[in-house]
């Protein structure tokens, strides 16, 4: 299964570069198909059955997600944007919007609330399936460790105080109203100007979406002895005044000091427990005393958690000098 996981997201990537190339040929199941090498009937059924869509409201979906960003962070007027993204004219383009989110687009772009985007296939994502090889193997790369300044930002996010890690988290928010996976997600990917987003600054996630863990007067106890509070969000601006969906909380993160543990690329299916391992053996064998540096967990401190097989894997632990 976890093979066909990764067909998917090759299938989704490659709908992504046909929408923004225009070649809108290339967005029928045979095209895509024949690019992955697999008959469309296979491809097909995989696809409803992993992402839980038809492969042709995926495609629907995906586009008016991407005029949404359009029309968010672009000049561009209504018509050409409808153009763009496939639309016969620019009635079509209001009525799918429309239907999509609950309002036109010249109502959006007005005022660009978060709305949630539907497109992410969280499913596909490993820690929600539980997929990857959990056996020892040899991956023959180091971890790298090295000190950071980041600079002062915003953190937007949901919290929980009672999760043990990823899959257990969203466990526990899928029983908050508009507070599960899909929906979080989706309304994380409609906000501007992530500064972990590809293209972005720092330390770059991908989609911008990250794990953080908060010191906090209360929550689950880590193994030194201090509450943590687990939380999915983004990092932002230290000026962004922008809106915040009603179940998130946006926190102002101070400059500081922070020290990176770093595991390059790996293969998912067979190196994720091995790099596991080995990030947490660095970071238990870390000599602090001899760095002149010890673990800050004065309260509103976060650790950063960065899972991207295809780049890398960071634990991001806030640091003072001692």
């Amino acid at each position: 299964m976890s093979t066909w996981h990764a067909t998917v997201q090759r299938m989704v990537d490659e709908i992504d570069r046909c929408i923004g190339s225009g070649e809108d040929e290339s967005l029928s199941l045979a095209r895509v198909a024949e690019n992955l090498h697999y008959s469309p009937y296979q491809l097909s059924r995989k696809f409803r059955e992993i992402a839980g869509m038809q492969f042709r409201d995926y495609v629907r979906l995906r586009r008016i997600s991407l005029s949404l960003k359009a029309l968010r962070d672009t000049d561009e007027s209504i018509l050409q944007i409808a153009l763009r993204f496939g639309f016969s004219s620019h009635e079509a383009f209001t009525r799918a919007f429309k239907r999509a989110f609950g309002l036109t687009p010249r109502a959006y772009r007005k005022n660009p609330v978060p709305l949630a985007l539907r497109t992410l296939l969280r499913p596909l994502d490993c820690y929600l399936m539980e997929t990857g090889e959990k056996r020892m193997q040899d991956t023959h790369k180091e971890v790298k460790t090295y000190f950071i300044t980041i600079p002062a930002h915003k953190f937007l996010h949901i919290r929980c105080y009672e999760s043990i890690g990823y899959w257990d988290f969203w466990q526990k928010m899928s029983l908050v109203p508009g507070c599960d996976c899909e929906t979080v997600c989706g309304l994380l990917d409609s906000i501007p100007h992530k500064l972990d987003d590809l293209g972005g600054q720092e330390m770059d996630s991908g989609n911008g979406q990250i794990m953080g863990f908060i010191n906090a007067a209360e929550g689950r106890i880590c193994s030194w002895g201090i509450p943590l509070c687990e939380s999915y969000g983004v990092r932002l601006p230290q000026d962004y005044c922008g809106p915040v969906p009603p179940q998130m909380q946006l926190m102002d993160v101070p400059e500081g000091e922070y020290l990176v543990f770093e595991h390059g690329p790996f293969d998912f299916e067979r190196e994720n427990g091995a790099v596991e391992q080995k990030i947490e053996a660095a970071m238990k064998a870390f000599d602090y005393p001899s760095s002149g540096y010890e673990l800050d967990m004065t309260p509103g401190r976060i650790f950063y958690f960065y899972h991207d097989c295809s780049r890398y894997w960071k634990y991001v632990r806030p640091v003072k000098k001692v």
